[in-house]
Formats: structure tokens, C-alpha cells, sequence
């Protein structure tokens, strides 16, 4: 019965959509990129489109399509979904720039002889075209959803 709920749940289906289609994305800008097919993308958080911003995005969409854009539950959903792309933009990004600058300091660690396990993960956040990207696509996914379910 929860699982059936779950798979009926229209506005969480194009919001997991959207956010599949963004890592896809992806994997196909990468590949176009460096003519490489990396499939780690597909978990990985960062890059073009944003994935978190797709997933809110149809979220936020898919209400307001659903219940009306003057509702409460639109309100919260488009409070969270601004929420995730500020944080998408500038704290996460903050956090990657930051990585970048204490992988720097440890190379130059390592060159005199200090060996340390790993380096930190730098594409944390996105860049304002990356998030712009996944609102977009989630936008999009949510009304082709909504009109194809409805």
C-alpha cells in the first residue's frame, strides 16, 4: 500500500524525474566535454544542470500546477526550493572554493615530503547558469508531467 502511494504521488514523480534527468544531463555534458563517459556523475553533486534545483523546481512546480500558485503549500515548497538554491549557489559553492584552496595547501604539503590520504571533493556547489539551468529543467519536467498525468 506505501509503495503504491508512493509511485501514484505525481508531484514526487516529476520531482525524482527531474533530478534523473539532471545527473543524466550530466553524464552527456561531461562526455561532450572530455569525450568520456563517467557514470560517477550520476550520484555526484555538482555541475551543469543543477540536480537539487531540478528536483525542488518540479517540486514547487508541481503544486502550484496542482493545488494553485496562492496556496500555503506552494508558499513552503517555493520557501524550501529557494532555500536549496542559495545554499546550491553560495554555500556549497563557498565550501567548494574552499576545498580548492586546502587541496592547493596540501600539494604543496606534499611536495616537501608530508603525505595525507585524500583530497577534499571540490565541486560542491554550482555556478548561478548551473542552478539557473536546473530551474529550468525542472519547470519544464513538471509541466510535461502535470500535462501528460492530468
Amino acid at each position: 500500500m506505501f509503495f503504491n502511494e508512493l509511485m501514484n504521488n505525481s508531484i514526487l514523480l516529476a520531482a525524482v524525474l527531474a533530478w534523473f534527468v539532471a545527473q543524466l544531463l550530466k553524464i552527456q555534458i561531461e562526455f561532450i566535454r572530455i569525450k568520456k563517459i563517467d557514470l560517477r556523475l550520476l550520484t555526484s553533486s555538482g555541475g551543469m544542470p543543477s540536480s537539487h534545483t531540478s528536483f525542488v523546481t518540479a517540486m514547487s512546480t508541481s503544486i502550484g500546477l496542482r493545488y494553485g500558485f496562492d496556496t500555503a503549500q506552494f508558499a513552503i515548497s517555493a520557501v524550501l526550493s529557494l532555500v536549496v538554491m542559495t545554499d546550491a549557489a553560495g554555500v556549497r559553492r563557498a565550501a567548494g572554493k574552499q576545498a580548492e584552496a586546502i587541496n592547493m595547501l596540501i600539494a604543496s604539503l606534499e611536495d616537501q615530503g608530508v603525505k595525507l590520504d585524500r583530497k577534499l571533493k571540490e565541486l560542491l556547489g554550482h555556478r548561478p547558469v548551473e542552478v539557473f539551468a536546473g530551474g529550468l529543467l525542472g519547470i519544464m519536467i513538471a509541466a510535461i508531467s502535470n500535462a501528460i498525468i492530468n
